[in-house]
């Protein structure tokens, strides 16, 4: 065995990482006998941060002091809260404080951006997106069509992998648009994919789809908190995520709006409207016509749910602390040492299909093991690791830098390895 196949190997990693120490603000789960899980699914839900519960109770107990007057007077005023996370949201996605917003939730925000960004002609009306978009995105996307009058079947573009491969190229996108030129509207990409976990170039996408006068957008949804995206200098139009993730702010809760700054005085731009959305000067004389706020807050709708964002300002004040560069570090050094334990179990044995290159992935490696099928995950969930299943034969695994070790991958491959041998 290597040395640095080793339990102790993987201990003197975490004694050694400058962020091992923030795994101690996260409620881990435990198993019967009060042992951690191995939680490897940051991907889909984030662990809790163990000041979010103070956050909420604050806004709780502010709530029954005040009542309405918590508005203005709370701790922390309910009427600018969505403000307190804008700045560490813009750090955390490369944007400008502008630029960003945290509202609604991230379907919802599509269809909102779309609402804006897309824009189509007799002629230039298709929609490109990758041929294994998440869900909802496809959902969202074909509905827009719909809604204008088009059949996704003859003009939605799927940006497809070559035969016999899981990833993408970007060649073949430039082509997509170099054939169709005339004829696409809007390019709407997922930053990373959710099955194979691939980082596409953001601002080679934007390039491709300016050149052609298309708009383009970007679901950050497995993403935000995980890569560092550069939204700004990337040049996209507009990008939407979720919170709930590797942003660990708790099921469901608020997502998240880019919008470029170039859009951000563009008061007569179409949009669906809302009084929160409206000059805060003027915004409780509620006879004014609607007189968008400059930025990505001139597409809110409602007054925010303040206890979610509660949750979200818990996660967002550690992600201050320890900065994005220092997370993608570690991220890729756990990601690395992962990537490095399942070789040694066999390339005949286990295949990951995210992309070898740190900098074209985040912290998820979505691997294949030969003739498994959903009991293999079924096992790992029985022995305590929380991992996460894709059909029709993927696992996802997410160790996040925040709150996993180097003793978790470590112990997950261990298991691994003896389920597999069984």
């Amino acid at each position: 065995m290597k040395q640095t196949n080793t339990l102790e190997y993987a201990k003197k990693l975490d004694a050694n990482n400058a962020l091992s120490h923030y795994r101690s603000q996260f409620h881990i789960p435990k198993d019967s006998q009060g042992n951690d899980w191995i939680y490897l699914c940051g991907n889909s839900l984030g662990l809790q941060p163990k000041a979010t519960q103070s956050y909420i109770n604050q806004e709780l107990k502010d709530w029954a002091n005040f009542g309405v007057e918590g508005h203005f007077e709370a701790k922390n005023p309910w009427m600018p809260y969505h403000e307190f996370l804008t700045e560490t949201m813009a750090k955390v996605v490369g944007a400008k404080p502008v630029e960003v917003v945290v509202m609604n939730t991230l379907t919802t925000n599509l269809h909102l951006a779309m609402v804006s960004f897309y824009e189509p002609t007799a002629i230039k009306n298709k929609i490109v997106i990758e041929s294994d978009a998440f869900p909802s995105d496809r959902y969202a996307v074909e509905s827009q069509l719909r809604f204008h009058g088009f059949d996704p079947k003859d003009y939605l573009l799927e940006w497809k992998p070559r035969d016999g491969e899981e990833l993408l190229h970007i060649e073949d996108l430039q082509k997509i648009v170099n054939d169709n030129a005339d004829e696409i509207a809007l390019l709407m990409i997922g930053g990373v994919n959710y099955y194979t976990g691939q980082f596409f170039d953001l601002k080679k996408i934007a390039e491709l789809g300016h050149q052609i006068g298309a708009k383009v957008g970007i679901d950050l949804a497995h993403g935000v908190g995980n890569i560092q995206p550069e939204l700004h200098n990337s040049n996209i139009d507009f990008a939407v995520w979720c919170t709930y993730k590797y942003m660990n702010s708790g099921p469901g809760s608020l997502g998240g709006l880019f919008v470029n700054e170039r859009h951000a005085n563009k008061k007569d731009i179409k949009r669906f409207t809302g009084w929160w959305g409206h000059n805060k000067d003027t915004r409780f004389n509620m006879r004014h016509d609607f007189d968008a706020l400059q930025g990505a807050e001139g597409w809110q709708l409602s007054n925010p749910p303040i206890l979610s964002m509660a949750a979200i300002k818990a996660s967002l004040d550690i992600f201050n602390e320890v900065g994005m560069d220092s997370l993608r570090e570690k991220s890729k050094e756990l990601t690395g040492y992962l990537e490095m334990l399942l070789k040694d179990l066999g390339e005949g044995v286990i295949r990951i299909i995210t992309p070898k290159n740190p900098n074209e992935r985040g912290c998820q490696l979505s691997i294949q093991v030969k003739s498994a099928d959903k009991s293999l995950h079924q096992k790992l969930t029985a022995a305590n690791v929380i991992t996460d299943w894709r059909e029709p034969d993927v696992i996802r695994v997410a160790p996040t830098p925040l709150y996993n070790s180097f003793e978790d991958v470590y112990k997950f491959v261990a298991i691994l390895k003896n389920i597999i041998s069984e």
